[in-house]
């Protein structure tokens, strides 16, 4: 059945990725405009709509970074704000959206700040934070208004975008081709022990479209042990798991490698704005006979919201728990670090000048 929708779709699917491809043209060409700035500016981005991991690897790249004043940017997907906004102490989830706002929570040292023109937003970071020396941009492959210095390509080793099609058909942005552009690729999600054999045969797929000598990295995720949130309780093996992310998979795989016992999920849509209501119901699951003495196991993301003004108070008369999560290299951790540093050191190097 899906076979055939994909089919009915394909003929929509070359009209969007025909827009996307022109505009594309339109800016290598230079007929649209596009801004280079004076500082690093280093993109994290994909192909596809949501799902490969971006937060994570922004949280790589920053820690990384934490010898120089840094700064990251988003556009604040879903916020309940508009325009420039400079993270402070008055910041929610609600104004800065779910990923900045756990970036400003969990690095209080790196300037957090969102922006729908991206432009607009580096040269306000400029102005507003002394010294700013690095910029990261979170999920910024198609705002080609800027001109990043580096420009990172994140695909999912689960669904790797040389094997999707553009939307409605499939969930790519635009066409392959735009891997072009990648100054690196990151596959991401992939198993810790994927081999060398197969991670040739994916190097070789994504060499069909990205530029020549780009190097192509492998990155997995580490999870470490359950953080609360609410209740001071130990975590048990019962597990019901709480998220509102794009894809729990990996994280429903991990808990079950773990020996925990994942008897409900509760799974709402990406960037979920969670409510008085939600946690209300998630009291009443708790009180059900299969669920007595389950752990509630959500992520980071969403547990910056759980624990956010407002929820705060129900949160805690709830065993919850979300598990940190941290993006390893595999084999070749060294080499993607250095090749972000020179980058940086270079740059730096050369506007010193």
């Amino acid at each position: 059945m899906m076979k055939y929708l994909k089919l009915l779709l394909l003929p929509f699917s070359l009209l969007y990725g025909g827009v996307t491809v022109t505009r594309n043209i339109l800016y290598d060409k230079g007929k649209l405009p596009s801004t280079r700035f004076g500082l690093p500016v280093i993109s994290v981005g994909n192909l596809t709509v949501g799902g490969t991991g971006k937060t994570p690897h922004v949280e790589y790249l920053l820690r990384l970074l934490q010898s120089y004043k840094v700064a990251t940017l988003s556009r604040g997907y879903k916020r309940q704000s508009k325009g420039f906004l400079l993270a402070d102490a008055t910041s929610t989830a609600a104004l800065l959206g779910d990923e900045p706002y756990q970036y400003h929570r969990d690095f209080p040292s790196v300037a957090v700040a969102v922006s729908e023109d991206r432009v607009e937003g580096i040269q306000q970071l400029q102005q507003q934070v002394p010294r700013v020396e690095v910029v990261v941009l979170d999920d910024a492959m198609q705002h080609r208004p800027v001109q990043p210095s580096l420009n990172i390509l994140l695909t999912d080793f689960n669904r790797p975008f040389y094997k999707d099609f553009v939307l409605p058909a499939g969930l790519l942005r635009e066409p392959r081709q735009g891997a072009a552009r990648a100054d690196a690729v990151v596959v991401s999600k992939c198993p810790g022990k994927l081999g060398a054999a197969q991670q040739s045969k994916i190097r070789k797929e994504i060499e069909k479209y990205a530029a020549p000598d780009t190097p192509i990295f492998f990155s997995t995720f580490v999870y470490g042990a359950p953080v609360g949130i609410g209740l001071s309780v130990a975590p048990t093996q019962k597990v019901l798991l709480l998220t509102g992310i794009a894809n729990a998979n990996p994280l429903v795989e991990n808990l079950v490698a773990a020996g925990h016992t994942v008897v409900k999920h509760v799974g709402y849509s990406d960037h979920h704005a969670y409510s008085e209501q939600d946690l209300q119901k998630l009291k009443q699951l708790l009180q059900k006979p299969e669920l007595s003495g389950a752990t509630v196991i959500t992520t980071r993301k969403d547990a910056v919201k759980l624990a956010g003004p407002g929820l705060e108070a129900l949160t805690k008369q709830l065993p919850v728990f979300y598990l940190p999560v941290v993006v390893k290299l595999l084999h070749a951790q060294e080499e993607f670090d250095q090749l972000v540093l020179r980058h940086v050191q270079q740059f730096c190097a050369v506007t010193d000048k």
